[in-house]
């Protein structure tokens, strides 16, 4: 087995481990012995982010959602909340055909074009 699949091998093990997953990070805070939840991350059946919440004092700061077309492990596209659950921001990605990000857009919760990111690959 090559290097690549070696390292294709590894990422098929991590989503396996991390079907129907959901982790949640807790903080305690210095001569305190209350924790506090600081972070939830849940995966899908196919072991794929599907949302991440990030928590604050007085509740959820963000939230984070992540959405695929069929079975594909690429996010098609982000939308991210605000510590009301408001949409703040809508990003959706295009692919290269080696699976590599090309674009990244991204949108005002109105659907708006607010600006895009495109990804250049060069190695030295």
């Amino acid at each position: 087995m090559g290097l690549m699949g070696s390292v294709q091998a590894q990422t098929d093990n991590k989503r396996e481990r991390k079907k129907n997953l959901v982790v949640k990070e807790w903080n305690t805070r210095a001569g305190s012995t209350t924790p506090y939840l600081d972070n939830i991350v849940t995966y899908d059946k196919l072991g794929r982010k599907v949302e991440e919440i990030e928590y604050a004092s007085y509740g959820q700061k963000k939230r984070t959602t992540y959405s695929y077309e069929g079975t594909s492990t690429k996010c098609k596209e982000q939308v991210e909340y605000n510590d009301r659950n408001k949409v703040v921001r809508v990003k959706q990605f295009e692919y290269n055909a080696d699976g590599t990000k090309k674009r990244q857009l991204n949108y005002s919760p109105s659907g708006k074009l607010e600006s895009t990111k495109v990804f250049e690959y060069s190695y030295k």
